[in-house]
């Protein structure tokens, strides 16, 4: 069957049977004629068909997506123009009477009748038929200039940024050695409020060689299924460093999980001191946070990583990029970024985009340690959560001193309070291997 031949029958809206009722029709007709015939055909074409369910179905499918359409061009407006806009407005107004024209044309049938029996002018009338197709193609042809707006809409390096998010990242290597490593524009600031810091942007120094371990942050403020995800490097002889993807924010905005799938929102890298981006978060915001220390993996894995880090803060400040919530946020990216360096490791999984359930993906794969203390005793992931809740052990943490540095590793010591730190594999045998162990324990 051809595919104009699957679509015609799908959209006949009703089913016709063409065999005789009892099978007389034929003795009918040898008996009394053609005339006998004509009545019988006449009498079936007068007969009240049945819509069949593939017409029901497919009409189904049609409003709905006519209607997703026009929402979704209608949100796209809404958040680039605002609610005040008289673009917005004249669209709205646009898109919701040809959508309404259309639809009762199509799907009521007095309307079309109505339709029909206009008379335009002396001699011309216009079907309903033709009026459909009119309006089909009228609606078509906006919803097809809007996506083409929509995908034009290019983002910015210069707006006016709030001040957390005002600078970007930038970073040199030692000629002699390439693992060290000078970032400039880390962010280090002392929080008074949710809302008012007193800004600071540090340079510094690190050497990859040093590179110790990885932590997963999770920071929950709507619920148990969002988070924001942040992720912290450790070294042998420093404090840890922290790096976020974050929603580049300009002055008096504030964040909406659905704009962020319209392009209303540049992507920004951040790194930063964990006194400061951890301690905003449970200290002045009051989210719950809670920090993982991934388990089963080599040197060379923590430093890829931390690479990828760098590669996306290069590409950042040469092109800059839309966040979206689904595609392109927080914890999705960093995902993307490890399973380059861990590939089949990380297997693809739902709770990817589910930012909330992150720690207990980590946990089901094996990269998250069941048995942490070695003493037969594995934890179950609500214990995890339990001895991983940071904002319990720095309650009352005073973040106001002139020695930023050694409070700062002070902080990063006292977060970590009773999390046992897993060692780094020394294979990769060693690592899959710890790893495989993991996840049976966790799914025992």
């Amino acid at each position: 069957m051809s595919l104009r031949s699957l679509l015609s029958r799908l959209l006949t809206p009703r089913s016709h049977s063409h065999r005789p009722d009892n099978g007389l029709d034929g003795l009918e007709l040898n008996n009394h004629g053609s005339d006998r015939h004509g009545l019988k055909k006449s009498a079936a074409n007068d007969r009240q068909p049945t819509p069949t369910w593939r017409y029901y179905l497919v009409q189904f499918l049609i409003i709905t997506t006519l209607l997703l359409s026009a929402v979704w061009l209608l949100m796209a407006i809404w958040y680039q123009f605002g609610a005040g806009s008289a673009i917005t407005w004249l669209t709205a107004i646009l898109i919701v009477g040809v959508l309404t024209a259309l639809l009762s044309i199509r799907y009521w049938p007095k309307m079309a009748k109505r339709f029909d029996n206009k008379q335009w002018g002396n001699k011309t009338t216009i079907s309903s038929k033709s009026a459909n197709k009119w309006l089909t193609t009228l609606y078509c042809a906006i919803w097809l200039v809007g996506v083409g707006w929509f995908f034009s809409i290019e983002p910015q390096q210069e707006r006016d940024w709030m001040p957390e998010v005002s600078e970007r990242v930038t970073y040199e290597r030692d000629e002699t050695n390439p693992d060290l490593v000078t970032l400039t524009n880390v962010r280090n600031f002392d929080w008074h409020t949710d809302t008012e810091a007193t800004e600071r942007w540090d340079t510094r120094t690190i050497d990859m060689s040093k590179l110790s371990g990885v932590d997963v942050t999770n920071s929950y403020w709507m619920g148990p299924l969002i988070a924001h995800t942040l992720v912290s490097f450790r070294f042998e002889d420093d404090r840890p460093l922290a790096f976020s993807f974050e929603i580049r924010k300009e002055e008096g905005e504030s964040f909406s999980a659905l704009a962020g799938f319209f392009r209303r929102y540049e992507l920004s890298l951040i790194a930063a001191e964990e006194r400061d981006i951890i301690y905003t978060r449970t200290n002045e915001r009051g989210e719950q946070v809670y920090l993982f220390p991934v388990s089963n993996l080599q040197q060379h894995e923590v430093k890829s990583l931390f690479e990828s880090y760098l590669t996306a803060a290069d590409e950042l400040n040469a092109k800059p990029a839309w966040y979206n919530t689904l595609l392109s946020n927080c914890t999705n990216i960093i995902f993307y970024m490890a399973r380059i360096v861990s590939g089949d490791r990380l297997p693809w999984d739902y709770r990817i985009w589910v930012s909330g359930w992150l720690p207990n993906y980590l946990y089901d794969v094996g990269m998250l340690d069941a048995n942490p203390k070695k003493d037969g005793n594995p934890w179950s992931m609500d214990e995890w959560y339990e001895r991983t809740h940071i904002n319990p052990k720095v309650r009352g943490f005073d973040n106001q001193t002139s020695d930023l540095t050694n409070n700062a590793r002070k902080f990063s010591m006292q977060i970590r309070q009773g999390i046992p730190i897993p060692p780094l594999a020394d294979s990769q045998a060693a690592a899959e291997s710890k790893a495989q162990s993991a996840a049976l324990v966790s799914h025992p």
